[in-house]
């Protein structure tokens, strides 16, 4: 791992020298022999080494280093800050050149795309673009580092202070359940709970990115104004439910609480607030202002702390919360701040962002380049992924897989969820032969139905188990908890040993389910960690960074030849390079959930992490699911939306999800649009291999592709699948119509079920009935789908149909390996590049490159230009132009 660049420097004689006098004594000469050298060389107050530019300020040492082209990292810190290994940038960073230049007041160091002033009359910085315009400037006296101890380790509390222009959209921060997608000024809490997580970096409309580098709990856009809420002495409703936790299913009476407060709000405008339930988890966020509702989200599981924005006249304000009974409320308001951003971790060694300067895909592309390349997901893993809590017995995952092939549903991969190992104890990494009597054979027959088996395996395991008995005799678990400690090499040694050898080699399982990586309930804040050597508040975030790593790298040793499929509960920056994607949790199903998912998923993407997906359908379901028909219309919207997000996957607690348990008519919408993924299947593979090759995103919130159209900026729901293809799912009931909003695009946009032309920069009303999401082509586009799949690497015999839509020129970047090992690393993979030409209607194929094991010596392609006649919706167009592809460049005019 990278450790920590340790050069030191010195600013004026006078600075200077009171700065040495807080040195500590083995400082003293360093500084000294720097001091030396920029007096006698007249270079005033920088010094510069091969990869860093040091300044010495009255505060501490201000550490700027060049990452790659377009990316710089700030660090600030005291002379006796404690070095810790790098967790989240990886030994392949970039060291890029950059130059100094030094006037009376600034030093500038100019990189390829991006340049940093620090200005010695304020101690700020700013970030400029390589045209000289500012993206991004720390406010003056907004840098604070104040010293704290964490149980008797040395710590700071670190804030720092940017501006934000009052046109500024931001998004990321991770993925949470307030339902913000643009969070400028909005106060979150980054902890790792389920349903919630917390990865430090943000997108900006502006041009940039910034990751707020460090591994604790840290506040965004604190707010400061704190009121403890007050129990009221009305009764609260006394409720059971059935819920799940580390312990199984189970079910739990509570009782509700209210509570009660006032604020007094100096000036009328916009104020911002955080709840915080006061446990380590919540059941209800409810939050009422002068009896006006401005939250209300129940569910059986909820994070500790939500976020909301309101406006308010100067007065007095009653504010009501409702929540559990056990609840301490209490609420962070303040009004909201638009010139600032504001970061600040109250456990930390020292301040330390890094600025991405470019759109959202090269700050992105960057962020991934040095934290780490995002691996192929395997091609099956990108079909429907069928999970239920849970299949109960061999017999009973066997049978359902049968039932999906009988009934033509597609499908790639089944999930074992937890609980297979019976008697044996909590993941106690044995199947029990009672209920599942021959794993091997259960995942041959998988096998011989072109499926694959996905397990759940956990970062905790009973302690009573065989293995956990191993576990305890080591000291490998965290001290007080079920957890093993990840952070101590060995135990993520004797952790993977047994994985591999009772649950990998034996059974040739396909893929991993990381259940509870948080570890769930913030559970490292308290604790120590690495065989309680550290504090655990350092690194009360990247616990699920350190499980993912451990079965990432463990399989690819183990099982070398296979790729490495993920699905983790929680995650943080650099998770990416480990092959896993993040769902949402155990949501609960209304359309509000919906809604929320939808602006989470988006914010994880505005975070970097490019693989994620929800439960659809909720985890946490009505009692009446099968009968009842208002879930059964929510229900097919979650699915519609779940089939343009970049993993598809359908989950529920204590439910059989199968889709033919709902009736006929969700049978049949489910069906349809799970062979509408399939059908996209290589447009989403060459997409995928962008998110390999080039840094790309799937599922992009509009700020990625239309950063300068502000309506844009303001859809919460709206995406793009890929850089061709709008999503506007169905967030409301009983809707034959909604108002989509079509981004300006000089081209337009194409109807994807009509192919009706309209044009960018206008709201219409678009159908959206039950069996119709809407979705928009941007005209300018090429769209290859292969009809019939019943799984991802199915061979139907049909030409694939290659969708040009006209109005400008466009182009697509084919990408095919052999799907599910990783040859491609070594070059062995194909691509080759289709061109439309609007003015002359001419397809180029250019010429193929690239070989590997498997590939087709020729492609029969149905060439359609779709129009209001051809090529719409989401059946095949007949023959229209079909051509023979041998890997040769050739041009096809179509009329």
């Amino acid at each position: 791992m990278i450790k920590e660049h340790n050069s030191i420097n010195v600013t004026s004689v006078t600075t200077a020298a009171r700065t040495l006098l807080s040195f500590r004594k083995q400082h003293i000469v360093a500084a000294m022999m720097c001091f030396t050298m920029c007096v006698t060389a007249k270079a005033g107050p920088v010094t510069t080494v091969k990869t860093c530019v040091s300044i010495i300020t009255e505060g501490g040492i201000l550490r700027l280093t060049p990452m790659d082209n377009r990316s710089v990292r700030v660090q600030f810190m005291r002379a006796d800050t404690k070095t810790e290994d790098e967790l989240v940038f990886t030994s392949g960073s970039y060291k890029p050149r950059f130059k100094v230049r030094r006037s009376r007041f600034k030093v500038t160091v100019t990189q390829d795309s991006i340049s940093t002033e620090y200005d010695f009359r304020t101690s700020a910085l700013a970030f400029l673009d390589r045209n000289g315009k500012v993206l991004l400037a720390e406010k003056a006296n907004g840098r604070t580092l104040h010293p704290d101890l964490v149980r008797q380790e040395p710590a700071y509390a670190v804030e720092q202070k940017f501006v934000s222009t009052a046109d500024e959209h931001i998004y990321g921060a991770g993925q949470f359940q307030d339902g913000y997608l643009d969070i400028k000024c909005l106060p979150r809490r980054l902890t790792q709970v389920n349903t919630q997580i917390a990865v430090p970096f943000i997108t900006s409309s502006k041009g940039y990115a910034l990751l707020w580098h460090n591994y604790g709990m840290t506040e965004l856009n604190p707010a400061d104004n704190k009121l403890i809420l007050s129990e009221s002495e009305t009764a609260g409703e006394t409720t059971t439910v059935n819920a799940t936790s580390t312990a199984g299913n189970r079910q739990e009476t509570r009782r509700a609480g209210v509570f009660n407060g006032e604020i007094n709000v100096p000036d009328d405008g916009e104020y911002v607030f955080l709840l915080d339930v006061g446990q380590k988890m919540g059941r209800r966020h409810y939050v009422s202002i002068d009896g006006q509702v401005a939250v209300d989200l129940t569910n059986i599981w909820l994070p500790p702390t939500t976020s909301f924005k309101r406006k308010l006249k100067s007065g007095t304000h009653r504010i009501e919360v409702k929540g559990d009974v056990n609840d301490k409320p209490s609420i962070m308001w303040g009004k909201a701040m638009e010139c600032e951003t504001v970061f600040r971790s109250p456990v930390a060694r020292k301040i330390d962002y890094t600025v991405f300067a470019g759109n959202a895909d090269e700050a992105i592309s960057s962020y991934r380049r040095l934290t780490g390349g995002t691996p192929m997901m395997p091609l099956w893993a990108l079909g429907y992924i069928h999970c239920r809590e849970r299949y109960n017995t061999q017999k009973e995952l066997l049978d359902n897989a049968r039932e999906f092939r009988n009934r033509q549903i597609p499908v790639d991969m089944i999930v074992q969820d937890w609980q297979y190992w019976g008697r044996y104890g909590w993941n106690a990494m044995r199947f029990d032969e009672n209920n599942y009597p021959e794993p091997a054979a259960m995942v041959n027959n998988l096998h011989s139905m072109n499926m694959r088996l996905m397990l759940s395996v956990w970062a905790k395991i009973d302690k009573t188990s065989d293995v956990g008995r191993r576990m305890a005799a080591g000291k490998y678990y965290i001290n007080g908890t079920d957890w093993i400690d990840f952070f101590n090499p060995e135990a993520a040694r004797a952790y993977w040993s047994s994985f591999s050898s009772r649950l990998l080699k034996p059974y040739g399982i396909d893929a991993w389910w990381q259940d509870a990586t948080e570890p769930e309930n913030d559970d490292l804040d308290g604790r120590s960690i690495n065989g309680g050597k550290t504090a655990g508040e350092f690194f009360r975030n990247v616990f699920p960074l350190f499980v993912n790593k451990t079965v990432y790298s463990g399989l690819r040793h183990d099982a070398p030849g296979k790729r490495v499929m993920i699905l983790t509960r929680s995650g943080f920056s650099g998770l990416q390079r480990y092959g896993a994607a993040t769902w949402s949790g155990d949501v609960g199903h209304d359309w509000e959930t919906l809604r929320r998912q939808l602006t989470g998923g988006l914010g994880m993407m505005a975070s970097g992490l490019p693989w994620w997906t929800y439960d659809a359908g909720g985890f946490f379901r009505p009692s009446d699911q099968y009968t009842n028909t208002d879930y059964h219309e929510c229900f097919v919207r979650w699915l519609q939306a779940a089939a343009f997000l970049p993993l598809m996957r359908v989950h529920g607690y204590m439910s059989q999800t199968e889709p033919w348990r709902y009736g006929k008519t969700v049978e049949q919408l489910s069906r349809r649009y799970i062979a509408l993924r399939y059908s996209l299947m290589p447009y989403i593979y060459s997409n995928a291999a962008a998110v390999t090759f080039s840094g790309s995103t799937i599922m992009r919130p509009l700020v990625m592709d239309f950063a300068a159209d502000t309506v844009a900026l303001g859809c919460k729901y709206e995406y793009m699948f890929g850089k061709s293809v709008l999503v506007a799912p169905v967030v409301e009931p009983r809707v034959t119509e909604i108002k989509v909003y079509l981004p300006e695009n000089h081209s337009g946009w194409n109807d994807f079920w009509s192919g009706q032309h309209h044009d960018g920069g206008q709201t219409l009303s678009a159908k959206a009935g039950l069996e119709i999401i809407p979705l928009f082509v941007r005209s300018g586009s090429i769209i290859p789908m292969d009809f019939g799949k019943q799984y991802a690497a199915q061979e139907t015999g049909r030409p694939v149909e290659v969708r040009i839509y006209p109005g400008a020129d466009a182009t697509f970047n084919w990408y095919d390996d052999d799907g599910c090992t990783y040859s491609y690393e070594k070059g062995e993979c194909s691509t080759f590049n289709l061109k439309w030409d609007d003015s002359s209607h001419t397809l180029t194929l250019g010429e193929r490159k690239g070989l590997f094991h498997g590939m087709k010596k020729e492609l029969r392609l149905n060439l359609v230009l779709v129009s209001e006649k051809f090529g719409t919706g989401d059946t095949a167009t007949p023959m229209q132009k079909v051509i023979t592809y041998t890997g040769k460049a050739m041009k096809v005019r179509l009329d």
